[in-house]
């Protein structure tokens, strides 16, 4: 049971465009949380809301006794007809640069922060009585506080998209961790690598953490994604300004409270990786990687990452670092061997709310079914 020093809270709901006034109580409960999420916090949102934040606002949990203190910061938005019917459902916020939908919650009032937002959600007619949490961790503390909430008002849940990715998380077995980790004919391969590398010039690790350095460095990285497979499939961020300008706002922003990192790996003076890292408390994500297919022989990106995770490991701040990527993932999963899972989590907040959570939970069986067709039908024409 986690600590209930706020016996009774309010809740309001405000648009992204209203969340100003509070960015200090907002920035003092992102060190309090019980599970950090940087992608929710003051300088992301801030600068993710112009390309992704259209009709999204955030439910704020406020302590009511003494000083109003910040307990809990929930972003959503209301999809009215997610399933072509009407049938509204509030949807955590996501986006494609933001892989994890955990809300902030403060660790010392966490019961009492989600009874409250359930039970405004479920007493406030203006909002759906379906919630559809979208990556969210299934298991840990916050996966078990969502549980308990929910049984004791008689809800429930289901989880949809159930997937683990690449987390490293060392424990105290931090100095022997890539000995383990790499068996030794893949070590002896990527040190073969790095050693012809040498042979084309000097190869480094350089790290930007400043705000003024990672300008260049941010300008580096969307060079190097711009001048591969991302580029030629017209997704990488300098495709659009919108994307390129809210990275150089957000990683700027983080970089001011130390925050952000650009790590790249270099031949002489020329980039050729590059991976964006960003924290919060005791956790990193590995946001974003790219590098010069001229030098894919070479693994520039593997190498990349084992210089970053070497850096991980002497850092004590940090327990676990969330790679971001993708499920069964060829690179990092076969560095990083530590999985988090997760998952989307619709909840029903209460036992009237059973039928619509039914149909939902069809509903929403059905669309990803739909969704995985789609994408299995695009893939075949692509190899035609």
């Amino acid at each position: 049971m986690h600590g209930t020093i706020e016996s009774t809270c309010r809740v309001e709901w405000r648009g992204l465009a209203e969340l100003g006034s509070i960015a200090a109580q907002w920035r003092e409960l992102a060190a309090r949380v019980l599970e950090p999420n940087v992608f929710y916090e003051p300088p992301f949102v801030s600068a993710a809301a112009p390309a992704f934040g259209k009709d999204v606002g955030a439910h704020l949990v406020w302590s009511r006794a003494g000083p109003p203190r910040l307990l809990g910061f929930f972003p959503a938005r209301v999809e009215r007809r997610r399933y072509g019917i009407l049938l509204p459902v509030l949807v955590g916020w996501t986006h494609p640069y933001a892989p994890l939908g955990s809300p902030l919650v403060d660790r010392e009032a966490a019961d009492a922060v989600l009874q409250a937002w359930l039970d405004h959600l479920a007493e406030e007619p203006q909002f759906p009585k379906l919630v559809l949490l979208p990556y969210l961790p299934a298991e840990g503390e916050l996966s078990a506080a969502f549980d308990g909430a929910l049984a004791r008002r008689g809800g429930k849940s289901a989880l949809f998209g159930r997937h683990a990715r690449a987390l490293l998380a060392p424990g105290e077995a931090r100095d022997t961790y890539l000995v383990r980790a790499l068996d030794g004919k893949k070590r002896k391969e990527l040190r073969r690598q790095r050693k012809r590398m040498h042979e084309l010039g000097t190869v480094t690790s350089v790290t930007a953490s400043t705000a003024a350095a990672l300008g260049p460095a941010l300008d580096d990285f969307l060079a190097l994604e711009a001048s591969g497979w991302k580029g030629r499939a017209r997704t990488a961020a300098n495709c659009d300004d919108r994307i390129a300008s809210f990275m150089q706002e957000a990683l700027t922003a983080l970089a001011r409270e130390g925050k952000a990192q650009v790590m790249q790996l270099r031949r002489d003076a020329e980039p050729i990786a590059a991976l964006i890292i960003l924290r919060s408390g005791d956790t990193a994500w590995c946001w974003k990687i790219a590098y010069d297919e001229a030098y894919g022989r070479f693994s520039p990106g593997v190498q990349l990452v084992l210089d970053a995770t070497d850096m991980l490991l002497r850092d004590h701040a940090i327990a676990r670092a969330d790679s971001c990527a993708t499920p069964d993932h060829p690179m990092i999963d076969h560095v990083w061997r530590e999985r988090l899972m997760v998952a989307d989590r619709l909840l029903c907040l209460d036992a009237q709310g059973s039928r619509a959570f039914a149909l939902a939970r069809a509903l929403e069986e059905v669309r990803r079914a739909a969704i995985r067709g789609a994408k299995a039908a695009r893939d075949m024409a692509r190899r035609r």
